[in-house]
């Protein structure tokens, strides 16, 4: 006979704690989502969803409610730096979702933790919890708040983030690994862009050159443009979502770069800036009775464009393995989890870190060599976005239930 249901609290709620505790929610498990903010959805980036975050959110049920802000670009097109030259051009729209059965989106984060926390319920969150401490004990874990409070569940969720207190309070002190670069980010309304004819279409724009890179594509239905610039700056580390960078000094860092750039560029007002860190891979995730989840496990870097993506596998599985436990079976039902998650993980942190140096190289022979090799990107990132999470859970080789 089977035992008790386990109680599941999730300390986090961005988008893999939301979509985590969807997917423990459909399997009839109760859960309650920590989230130390008085609201749910943060400001200022978008993200780009590849078909195996794609398929988590058909998965969870919000696919078609993002369907309306969401934007799939026609193509990725790589451009260099100073000539504005196409040096490689993959199709998007159409010819990548006949590929891996499910499109490329390019969207805001806030609108997915909306849709997210539409299809949770408010009911499911409490606001303004800042976990201080997480502790085992013989029966599950106990997560103290700031505000002096207390509770208990079966399982812990830790999707707090790369500075991640739940990560502190069960592994100790780590600290995350300085990358040496920042990155300017921001949203600009397309009508304040009509000047750059480029934009007409919606493109997944890659500009890149020496010591720096620049991408940018639409989200809000085409109605808003988000950039990521990264730049050389072994003194600014302030890793914070809502530092304000300065546009003068952001001009400065690309001056000589192409007009759609530096026009761009000129166009916002207030970019976000934070240093870029990661972390090295954990050798375990687990404790018990808890668990981490998406940058809490395994920080990266943003050059592979698979944060939220990996959060969303991380969510799903999750969800799935400890669906199907008792309030007995939690710990070894979080090893499976981790057995099932990490190996991938840690490959794509590794490839992230590798990104980032080759979408900076010097003009020369590298950069040539490196040009040559993106003619065979669709092929060499097909493990990436072709990954079914579920689809892994139902391998014959998945790890069974420790």
């Amino acid at each position: 006979m089977a035992g008790r249901r386990p109680y599941v609290a999730v300390v986090g709620g961005g988008i893999g704690g939301l979509a985590a505790a969807i997917g423990l929610r459909q399997r009839g498990i109760e859960v309650v989502v920590h989230e130390q903010s008085t609201e749910v959805a943060h400001q200022g980036a978008g993200i780009a969803v590849g078909a195996n975050g794609h398929r988590v959110f058909r998965e969870l049920g919000v696919a078609e409610s993002l369907k309306g802000s969401a934007v799939e670009p026609l193509r990725a097109d790589f451009r260099q730096w100073n000539t504005g030259r196409c040096m490689v051009s993959h199709p998007l729209a159409g010819a990548y979702e006949e590929r891996f059965e499910a499109p490329f989106w390019t969207v805001e984060r806030a609108a997915v933790q909306q849709a997210l926390l539409a299809r949770l319920g408010m009911e499911h969150v409490r606001l303004g919890a800042r976990c201080t401490e997480v502790e085992t004990t013989d029966h599950g874990a106990v997560i103290r708040f700031a505000d002096g409070t207390e509770s208990e569940a079966d399982a812990v969720i830790g999707a707090d983030g790369i500075h991640s207190v739940v990560r502190h309070s069960v592994f100790g002190p780590e600290a995350a690994v300085f990358s040496g670069t920042s990155g300017y980010r921001a949203l600009i309304p397309m009508e304040r862009l009509r000047h750059v004819p480029q934009l007409a279409e919606p493109v997944l724009w890659l500009w890149l050159g020496p010591g720096r890179h620049f991408i940018a594509y639409p989200v809000a239905g085409g109605s808003a443009l988000n950039f990521l610039a990264v730049v050389p700056d072994h003194d600014w580390t302030v890793e914070s979502w809502s530092t304000e960078g300065d546009t003068a000094e952001l001009l400065a860092a690309f001056a000589g770069w192409h007009p759609f750039v530096t026009d761009i560029l000129a166009a916002c007002e207030r970019p976000g800036r934070w240093a870029l860190y990661d972390r090295e891979p954990q050798r375990t995730w687990s404790s018990g009775p808890v668990t981490l989840l998406g940058d809490a496990a395994h920080a990266m870097l943003p050059h592979h464009g698979q944060g939220a993506n990996q959060s969303l596998e991380d969510a799903v599985v999750l969800a799935h393995v400890l669906g199907g436990a008792d309030a007995d079976g939690v710990a070894a039902a979080l090893r499976t989890y981790e057995q099932l998650r990490r190996p991938r993980t840690r490959l794509l942190q590794a490839g992230s870190r590798k990104n980032a140096d080759c979408f900076q190289l010097p003009d020369g022979p590298e950069a040539q060599a490196r040009n040559i090799r993106l003619a065979s990107l669709p092929d060499d990132v097909a493990w990436i976005h072709g990954h079914d999470a579920l689809g892994q859970l139902r391998s014959p080789s998945a790890p069974a239930p420790v």
